[in-house]
């Protein structure tokens, strides 16, 4: 059996940090940073990276294109 993991990657200074990615994601791996980019915002962070499946739910309604989502195939 294949287990699959994931990991994003944010693009901290174009994301606004609207705060859309954190509730798409069905395992709560995302959480707004309490750091902020260049222009103010805090930006969305991968907070519990085990937990990521790689679903690429975040990625499809973060609308502004900020986070690639990779995935691994685990072979047990």
């Amino acid at each position: 059996m294949a287990e699959i993991k994931g990991t994003i990657n944010v693009d901290r200074e174009r994301c606004k940090g609207c705060g859309v990615c954190l509730g798409a994601c069905p395992f709560d791996v995302l959480a707004l940073s309490a750091e902020v980019n260049s222009k103010g915002y805090p930006f969305a962070s991968q907070v519990r990276a085990e937990a990521c499946t790689g679903c690429a739910n975040c990625a499809v309604v973060c609308p502004d294109g900020c986070i690639e989502v990779f995935r691994k195939i685990w072979k047990k």
